[in-house]
Order: C-alpha cells, then structure tokens, then sequence
C-alpha cells in the first residue's frame, strides 16, 4: 500500500521557479521537471501536524440553550421561592433552586473546558503545567463566599 500525502511530511515550495507569463519565454524543463535551485531545500524529519487544518471547536446555540435556561430557572427559583412554591416550603424551594443553578453552572464549565476554554490563571487541558495556586486560592474564596451568602439567604427565609 503506497503511502498518501499525510503520511509524509509537507515539502515547502522551492522558491526561485516563476510560472512563464503570457508572451513571455517559459523555462527550461528537463524530463522530469524543472532544474533543481542552487539553495538547498531544507529536511523537514518533523511530522506534520494537521491540527491547524481542524476548525477550532467551539460552543455552539444548541449546547448553550439548556445551560442557559437551566441557570435561570434555577436563579429565579433561588431569588423568587415564594413565587415556585404555596405554603411553608420557601427554603426547600430556594435550595432546590441553588442546586439547579450550581449544576448548570457546573455543566457549563464542563462543555468550555472540553471545547478547550480554561479558566485564567489555569493551564490548558493536558499542557503538564501546575495551576497558580493564587488564582486557585482566589477561585477558592469567592466559591466559600457565595456559599456562606446563600446559605445566609436561605436562613433568613424561615
């Protein structure tokens, strides 16, 4: 089986041949093409790669439309629980609606980081970088903050 065009790396095109323009004089050709240059054509033993040929993933309407609607049906049930709910239940429905939220939130990370988004200060997927523990500590603390804060709001509806 003989080998295709990606099974080789990508020879770069010689310089110094110019195609002949009209009523010009076209170049000498030898039997099995053109003469070689003078300047040496430089050995690529790399492989090529064909992840530039690959269009960047990105995140598409129909996979943000569900996180989306998630996030506000979970917000509004957090924010409003008197409105989702008839009787004492205020604070089952306002964690039900934190628990909503937090998943979509989570799914959300999720989908970004398998198109290849990361987070600032975090290294990319499979880089064999260490994260900035500042940028963790700080993601750390306001994920400690809005706990306490929710868990407040929700204290506050009894």
């Amino acid at each position: 089986m003989e080998a295709g065009p990606r099974d080789r790396p990508q020879q770069p095109p010689r310089g110094g041949h110019l195609p002949a323009v009209a009523g010009g004089e076209p170049e000498a050709l030898t039997p099995d093409g053109p003469d070689d240059t003078l300047e040496p054509v430089p050995d690529v033993t790399a492989p090529a790669s064909f992840r530039e040929l690959r269009p960047p993933r990105r995140l598409r309407v129909w996979q943000l439309a569900p996180i989306v609607v998630l996030a506000a049906v979970g917000s509004l049930m957090f924010a409003f629980p008197l409105a989702f709910e008839f009787g004492d239940g205020g604070p089952v429905v306002a964690m039900l609606g934190l628990l909503i939220s937090c998943c979509a939130a989570g799914w959300g990370v999720m989908a970004a980081r398998r198109v290849g988004y990361t987070w600032p200060g975090l290294p990319p997927r499979g880089s064999g970088r260490r994260p900035d523990w500042r940028y963790v500590a700080a993601y750390a603390a306001v994920v400690v903050v809005l706990v306490v804060l929710a868990v407040w709001r929700v204290a506050r509806l009894r």
